[in-house]
């Protein structure tokens, strides 16, 4: 069993630590949040006085922290300099493929092996220890890092070199968006012809219509029990999260010169969404605003997006697609 240091213990975060210690390795933690850090003392995690000390001899560190920015300024605040020689740095962080590279350099310069690892599969993801890490760094590091992320996931894979897991999060996540966005527009539509939800998901989801959107986070109650919409859209995997990972794929797709018109107007949906003050429900949520109701008349709305009260839904989506 390994020592490993465990930086961010938020909602990811905490779980991933405390399956680590379930599976008995020794997990030495620390996050801003002190409340944070006595819920992972009670996960049996020990408790860190800062980064740097989480870092102090163990053999592998785990990152998990909101931007890349902050991957950043931890890993070149002290942490690498406090940690030994050859220890293994794993960031699993959401972030930009660019401070991906960034933190690969640092810790290159530290000569210690990194990989970046974000993660798919949300918080029932991490509490069930069956999360997906998409990893990007040298073979070598990902050989030693796959019993350590296996403790916390259930499919681990080398996409590549450095930044390269990033890459795959971003991607993945693009496709998740833009489908559920798709599958909200079909049952808001159904409705207005008079299919009933249990009718459109029993031929959707054993037709060519099958995505995981509809089947695992179905954003109508009934057809799929454990969905956040049968839980009044408690957040899975929340709308500002998905905001996020929507931005870093605009942002990668403009640096790479690639074109991704759906993946533009899922960002500006998705923007619209959190302006009226959903980010902290499930993602899926958004089937309200795809249905129209009021979403105008909310002030930030209406100033951020410039948009009249006075207008219908297909006025603002058709204004959003045409920017």
């Amino acid at each position: 069993m390994a020592k490993i240091g465990f930086i961010g213990l938020g909602n990811m975060g905490l779980p991933m630590a405390g399956n680590l210690v379930k599976k008995g390795h020794e997990v030495r933690g620390f996050d801003l949040v002190a409340a944070n850090v006595e819920k992972a003392a009670a996960r049996g995690v020990n408790t860190a006085a800062s980064a740097a000390d989480a870092a102090k001899d163990v053999e592998v560190v785990v990152t998990m922290l909101p931007a890349g920015k902050d991957t950043l300024a931890v890993w070149g605040g002290g942490m690498l300099g406090a940690a030994a020689n050859g220890t293994l740095i794993i960031d699993s962080s959401t972030i930009d493929v660019a401070s991906a590279r960034a933190a690969h350099e640092l810790a290159a310069d530290a000569r210690m092996p990194s990989l970046d690892a974000p993660v798919s599969g949300g918080v029932g993801g991490a509490e069930a220890a069956t999360l997906t890490f998409m990893c990007g760094g040298a073979k070598d590091a990902f050989d030693k890092a796959k019993p350590i992320l296996e403790a916390m996931g259930r499919r681990v894979v080398h996409c590549g070199e450095a930044g390269a897991g990033q890459a795959a999060k971003i991607c993945n996540n693009m496709m998740l968006g833009i489908s559920m966005i798709g599958v909200c527009e079909a049952f808001v539509l159904a409705e207005k012809l008079g299919l009933s939800h249990q009718a459109l998901f029993e031929v959707a989801s054993s037709s060519s219509g099958q995505c995981w959107s509809l089947t695992n986070y179905c954003p109508v109650p009934g057809p799929v029990p454990n969905a956040p919409s049968n839980n009044g859209y408690k957040a899975g995997f929340a709308s500002a999260l998905m905001l996020k990972d929507l931005k870093l794929a605009q942002e990668a797709a403009a640096a790479a010169g690639a074109t991704t018109p759906l993946g533009a107007a899922a960002a500006q949906l998705f923007g619209l969404h959190n302006a009226w003050g959903e980010g902290r429900t499930d993602f899926s949520g958004i089937i309200h605003l795809i249905r129209g109701k009021h979403v105008w008349t909310a002030p930030a709305v209406q100033e951020e997006f410039g948009v009249d009260a006075k207008w219908g839904a297909s006025h603002v989506f058709g204004l959003l697609l045409r920017h």
